[in-house]
């Protein structure tokens, strides 16, 4: 029976515990009174119980209710602060703009909101909503590189966007629900548009796409790419539904004029001093628009830029040098007249 004699004495000491004590303040056992955890209320020192503090008197304290007035004052004291410390000018609290300081940054906010506009893979990529660069007088420079302008919906199959750079490569971009880098053709020009833009956006390792009605714009997505080196190339066999643009020149073999408007694609062209695959398909269409031969031709390339004006192989991609005796350039890996 010795096992039960730790029964009873947990009984009896249980009994010690819970019994009352005359004296003391617990109302439950008689112990004596603690602060409690809780404002207003005691706790008992032996059994832990909780009540209410007689003597307790609850302090009033009253808030004054927040008014206009108040956190104006506060506002005006964080600009304040603002305009004092390291960080003065930076959340736009100077007051004393001059008028074409104004101008710039409604210029600044325009810019840097209308580059969010772009479509673009928010699961794949970090865009910043656009790179915005300045001149040495703090005035915002255009990072446009290139556009596209969708001037008509009735796209009929066969349309074919190219973006080119020598060295990189070629992205092709066609009319064709079907293929990853194709678009589809929207119920509206801005529709179409739309698509083009995403699917870039989507696809190009080279530019992002910035859609502003039925244009599009390009910037480039690398500082280390030059601007005069990117090729943009429309192949639209039907008519006229999409036209490029650079430089404010537009690259459409149907509209050209004269000799004139020749020679300013090629000064285009051969600004990076490389020909492109594209960019010689787009000579050679605007040559037979024109009636003007290849041996005029070299003769406007050696002119502008001389012997050493480089075509980019379509076979190898490697750089061919020109022979001007033959009006042609050689490609040495593939041993062939380019």
């Amino acid at each position: 029976m010795a096992g039960f004699g730790n029964i009873r004495k947990g009984r009896r000491e249980a009994v010690d515990n819970l019994g009352f004590n005359e004296g003391g303040d617990c109302p439950r056992c008689g112990g004596d009174a603690q602060p409690s955890t809780m404002t207003g209320y005691l706790s008992c020192v032996s059994c832990q119980h909780e009540w209410q503090d007689p003597d307790y008197v609850e302090e009033s304290n009253t808030h004054a209710v927040p008014t206009y007035h108040q956190d104006t004052e506060k506002i005006e004291e964080f600009k304040r602060e603002i305009e004092s410390g390291s960080l003065a000018g930076v959340l736009g609290v100077e007051k004393n703009l001059s008028k074409k300081q104004e101008e710039s940054l409604a210029r600044l906010e325009d810019k840097w909101m209308t580059g969010m506009q772009g479509h673009f893979n928010t699961a794949t990529e970090e865009r910043k909503p656009l790179m915005i660069s300045f001149d040495d007088d703090d005035n915002i420079v255009s990072t446009e590189v290139a556009a596209l302008t969708v001037v008509a919906n009735g796209f009929d199959g066969g349309e074919e966007i190219r973006l080119e750079y020598p060295g990189m490569g070629t992205e092709f971009y066609c009319f064709n629900v079907n293929d990853p880098n194709g678009w589809r053709k929207g119920r509206s020009a801005e529709d179409t548009a739309r698509s083009i833009t995403t699917t870039i956006n989507n696809n190009s390792e080279l530019v992002f796409a910035t859609l502003e009605g039925v244009r599009i714009s390009f910037e480039l997505r690398s500082d280390q790419l030059k601007s005069e080196s990117l090729v943009l190339f429309v192949d639209d066999p039907g008519g006229t539904d999409i036209v490029a643009e650079k430089n404010g020149i537009v690259l459409d073999a149907r509209n050209l004029q004269d000799f004139e408007d020749y020679r300013s694609i090629v000064e285009l062209v051969l600004e990076d001093g490389i020909i492109s695959p594209s960019e010689d398909q787009l000579l050679w269409s605007m040559r037979q628009q024109l009636g003007i031969d290849d041996v005029y031709h070299v003769q406007m390339v050696l002119e502008m830029y001389g012997e050493d004006t480089l075509k980019e192989c379509t076979s190898c991609g490697k750089m061919a040098q020109l022979y001007p005796e033959y009006a042609a350039w050689y490609c040495q890996s593939c041993e062939e007249w380019c």
